[in-house]
């Protein structure tokens, strides 16, 4: 009888592993038994010795509220979440996305928030800034989308990274866990919780239609409006975590 012929299988893909890292962030080794966890809060980079899987959490930047009459709240950064995501060898660039300003006080020419900056690890793994509030037209969109101010709805969500902002003369923006609330009274969307670094922790919570509190450093949080006439709040810093193990 004949040889046959089977072909080899297809080779698997295992663990990421890193040999490299800048921009100085916190790697413990410790809280999670078998792992390594890189959390950054600035930018840097991470080089990729192995092709591989890895556990990620990115958490973009928030939006900025608004402020005075028809305020509304910025939305939170991107929420995004991967236990088993494939990362390629070599040095990717981190980056940790920056909260958004504040639309200017009472009736100035700036009527919006601006939106939070971006967080990436390399070029395809992307959480989105969350929108910015906005007293005139709709709600700026984004990661979760920022309250509107003028009757009309608030900034749509990412599908997948969070939620819509409220809208109705006044809303909060929208988190990663649910909308923001209608109205000048309107809350900000709940955020996310990840137990990602060991220690349950809530990302991505929307900015309220009052408050003028700013977004949590480096939970993505977006920042609150303000209904006394001052500056509404910048949105939080963003975060990165790369698991490996």
């Amino acid at each position: 009888m004949g040889s046959r012929y089977f072909p080899a299988p297809a080779v698997e893909i295992g663990k990421a592993t890193v040999t490299a890292t800048t921009g100085a962030p916190t790697i413990d080794s410790v809280t999670r038994a078998g792992k390594t966890i890189y959390k950054f809060t600035g930018s840097g980079s991470i080089t990729v010795g192995t092709a591989g899987y890895a556990e990620v959490l990115l958490i973009a930047g928030g939006g900025g509220g608004t402020s005075y009459n028809k305020r509304c709240g910025g939305g939170a950064g991107g929420f995004y979440y991967q236990a088993t995501q494939f990362i390629p060898a070599g040095t990717l660039t981190v980056t940790v996305g920056a909260g958004g300003g504040t639309g200017d006080i009472f009736e100035s020419a700036v009527q919006q928030g601006f939106n939070g900056g971006a967080s990436t690890i390399g070029t395809q793994i992307i959480a989105i800034g969350g929108g910015g509030g906005s007293r005139q037209g709709v709600g700026i969109s984004g990661g979760s989308g920022g309250g509107s101010g003028s009757g009309t709805p608030g900034g749509s969500g990412d599908a997948g990274q969070g939620n819509a902002g409220g809208g109705n003369n006044g809303g909060g923006g929208g988190g990663a866990g649910g909308v923001g609330g209608d109205g000048a009274t309107g809350a900000g969307g709940i955020g996310l919780a990840s137990s990602i670094t060991g220690t349950s922790i809530t990302y991505a919570i929307g900015g309220g239609s009052t408050g003028s509190a700013n977004g949590a450093a480096n939970r993505g949080g977006g920042g609150a409006a303000d209904s006394a006439g001052g500056a509404g709040g910048s949105g939080g810093s963003g975060y990165v975590v790369v698991v490996i193990g």
